[in-house]
């Protein structure tokens, strides 16, 4: 299995200090984008694997803002600012949320530090792939960014804290057109799967992505065309076990992965360890009897999916001597994602459709998990599939949105849990800490303290 190797570049977003054995000669980063220190191929490449790095960061704790803060997971016993996320009431001093967002800045950050440096890079080909590679970090951070928070600070260049223009908030919109056009180049740039190290952006992640990002659009035939192309790519496919998705790393329906090693201080995660209740809260992202009681017995993905006691997910559980050194990769995007996205594209916003080409794509699906063929395919059984296949994967806040359901759906959860939804908590709060240091220009969310 090839796996990228030195992932951890630890790079500060304003000062940093390179660190990976691959460079045996330690430089220091004083002012990222000096052109003193990217000089040549490798120097660029360096930073290159810092984004992976950085997104290593972003998802050790995104659970909360996607599956805590939907109907499929909470907390095993509402401690603390974790509780937040389980009753949809977060605040804007929330630790979880403000590292997110910095760290998702960070990783634009370091995207922005390699397009300003490519004319160091001599080869061609390297100069393409970095570029893509760039370009589809900053575009994944952007719409992961604005998908939770609405309006957010596009930034498309490197800024330091004296650029307080750039604390602004940007329309939607605007954030939007400027990720379509990233993926869409990078997806230009990158090479096919099997061309580069396993683990790295491809086109075919890059693809992916913008397909994710024109159904949340409402572009259901752009969306269409370029799952079709995925499709017929002969890149990837459904693996037949569906245990096999998660404990065989980088197989053949991995898109793109995010990848960690077993007890490796430097490229391990601990979700793996809150996900259980040896976890420092004891037990985090633990299943709603909501999700619990949607798995049928007949259900092959239920043995993966939850432990026995329907608790805890078992699809990340850890292979390694030391419990807080975990090495489970987190999957970003797979193949059944994109079989089931192509269905959405077809059914393009309405309430059902019987087109041969939808019912296969989620009959693949269905068929591993050991169920009967759906002879229509409806708004409300796709997302059920979807729910049932990517459990505790970060998709459920992410699918309830785009399927325009997630007011009603929280609402009607919330009551049956005891507590108050407001509409406004679809948004997460921007960090306080980060209007605190914009001068005023960063403003905040509706609903929350400060917000209009």
């Amino acid at each position: 299995m090839r796996k990228i190797l030195n992932y951890t570049l630890c790079l500060g977003l304003m000062t940093a200090t390179l660190s990976c054995e691959s460079f045996l000669d330690e430089k220091p980063i004083s002012a990222l984008g000096d052109n003193g220190f990217y000089q040549n191929d490798g120097e660029v490449e360096a930073a290159v694997y810092a984004i992976y790095d950085g997104l290593q960061e972003v998802v050790q704790e995104e659970y909360a803002l996607t599956e805590m803060r939907s109907d499929n997971s909470g907390t095993k016993n509402s401690e603390g600012e974790w509780a937040q996320f389980e009753n949809l009431n977060i605040d804007i001093n929330n630790s979880v949320v403000a590292r997110y967002w910095a760290n998702y800045y960070k990783v634009i950050f370091r995207a922005n530090t390699i397009l300003e440096n490519l004319d160091a890079v001599k080869d061609e080909s390297l100069r393409q792939q970095f570029e893509g590679e760039a370009k589809f970090a900053r575009a994944m951070g952007h719409f992961y960014l604005v998908s939770l928070f609405g309006d957010i600070p596009l930034i498309d260049k490197v800024v330091y804290t004296s650029n307080q223009e750039a604390f602004a908030r940007v329309a939607s919109s605007a954030v939007y057109t400027a990720i379509t056009n990233d993926l869409t180049e990078a997806a230009a740039l990158l090479l096919d799967r099997g061309a580069v190290a396993e683990g790295r952006a491809t086109k075919g992640a890059a693809q992916a992505l913008l397909a994710k990002v024109y159904l949340t659009q409402g572009m259901y035939a752009e969306a269409k065309g370029l799952l079709d192309a995925l499709m017929s790519s002969g890149s990837y496919a459904l693996v037949d076990d569906f245990n096999d998705v998660f404990y065989n790393e980088l197989n053949d329906e991995i898109i793109f992965a995010i990848q960690y090693l077993d007890d490796n201080e430097a490229e391990s995660q601990i979700f793996s360890l809150e996900f259980t209740a040896l976890g420092k809260a004891s037990g985090l992202n633990y299943a709603t009897n909501d999700l619990q009681d949607l798995y049928v017995a007949e259900d092959l993905r239920l043995a993966t999916t939850l432990t026995e006691d329907k608790r805890a997910t078992a699809k990340f559980l850890t292979q390694s001597s030391n419990a807080e050194l975990c090495g489970n990769d987190w999957i970003v995007l797979r193949y059944s994602d994109v079989l089931l996205m192509y269905a959405e594209a077809i059914l393009a916003g309405g309430n059902a459709t019987t087109d041969a080409a939808a019912l296969s794509a989620v009959n693949a699906v269905r068929a591993r998990a050991g169920l009967a063929d759906l002879t229509e395919v409806t708004k409300e059984n796709l997302l059920l599939e979807r729910r049932l296949e990517f459990a505790f994967e970060n998709q459920r806040w992410f699918d309830l949105q785009r399927f325009g359901v997630a007011e009603q759906v929280l609402s009607a959860f919330a009551q049956a849990e005891g507590f108050t939804f407001e509409p406004t908590s679809l948004l997460l709060p921007i960090p306080q800490r980060e209007i605190n240091v914009s001068s005023g220009l960063l403003e905040q969310n509706p609903g929350y303290a400060g917000g209009n």
